[in-house]
């Protein structure tokens, strides 16, 4: 049980989140959804995967965030010829010293959008692999740690297959959430062309959060009461996507274990110091939608993943919330 103290009041976080949100609000029309998802995720410490198609906002929306957190932003534009060097960065011969000094690539920043990843070759994508996991790289035997916080938004075109490599299911893994924004609604869109004829909104966010602010948010997230029946929900959740009848490879402890993290920073989003039934719901699609792999039967009888997530939602016991709040 944690210290009495150590949370929060409610009003303490909702007055420092509050402006947080409605500073990337002045630059982004609606996406209330994509908007929480991407704060929620780097509140647990973990990435997201931005699958849409070209024109809904995915390089504003993450441009917004960035500067709304006081946070340095670094994008990384994938294509076919990109190699890890041209992420990681590379060591060159310095010839007035006579030593090789590393010269840091755009990895290299707290907000990273990696834009269209899936454009680029294994190789240069296996790059990414420990940066997302690990926060840190290597290069030439030497391990280079990034500065907290580190979070990746990338994105990938679903429309598009020529000149494009599917991302393996190892680095899917590495994704907290995967989710899409969609098109705006009719409201939105006329507000959306109204506000360019004005200067950039992006341009006057201003903002007195800092990286220190968000690590400190991190630590509060870490103090987000879990109750053992939400444990066991969760538990329940990821067994069920094993032994699913149109299953073939279902969600590893590492799915649980995201899962758990990201519903205690979407409680800390929603000015809670505990995690209800709710939040696990909420964000199993996002979770386990790009961990789970179907069986080739299911393909074939047109079975999708998200039928199969519902499936699995509807039919497993959820904790009452009286268990979940004594």
């Amino acid at each position: 049980m944690p210290e009495a103290n150590r949370f929060p009041s409610p009003a303490t976080w909702r007055a420092e989140l509050k402006p947080v949100v409605e500073t990337i609000h002045r630059a982004i029309v609606g996406r209330d959804e994509g908007i929480r998802l991407v704060l929620t995720a780097l509140l647990a410490g973990g990435h997201c995967l931005l699958e849409d198609v070209p024109g809904v906002g995915k390089t504003m929306l993450v441009k917004a965030v960035a500067r709304a957190l006081g946070c340095n932003f670094q994008r990384i534009q994938f294509t076919p010829d990109l190699l890890p060097s041209d992420i990681t960065g590379f060591s060159i011969f310095d010839q007035r010293e006579q030593i090789f000094k590393f010269r840091k690539g755009p990895i290299f920043g707290q907000v990273i959008l990696a834009d269209e990843i899936n454009r680029t070759s294994p190789r240069t994508q296996s790059a990414l692999l420990q940066a997302l996991d690990e926060h840190a790289i290597t290069v030439d035997g030497v391990t280079y740690e990034f500065e907290e916080p580190f979070f990746v938004l990338a994105t990938e075109n679903p429309i598009e297959f020529n000149g494009t490599y599917s991302l393996p299911e190892a680095q899917l893994d590495r994704f907290l959430f995967k989710f899409k924004l969609g098109y705006p609604t009719k409201d939105e869109e006329l507000k959306i062309l109204q506000s360019k004829r004005r200067t950039s909104y992006l341009d006057q966010i201003h903002t007195e959060i800092g990286p220190e602010a968000i690590l400190r948010w991190r630590a509060d997230v870490d103090e987000v009461i879990v109750d053992e029946s939400i444990e066991h929900y969760i538990v329940d959740l990821a067994r069920r996507t094993r032994e699913h009848r149109h299953v073939y490879l279902g969600a590893s402890p590492r799915a649980s274990l995201a899962l758990l993290n990201a519903s205690k920073a979407l409680a800390f989003v929603s000015d809670r110091d505990y995690v209800i039934p709710d939040d696990v719901k909420h964000l199993t699609p996002y979770v386990f939608g790009h961990r789970i792999m179907l069986t080739e039967d299911a393909k074939l009888s047109e079975v999708t993943v998200e039928g199969v997530i519902d499936d699995i939602l509807s039919s497993t016991p959820v904790p009452s919330p009286r268990s979940v709040l004594t």
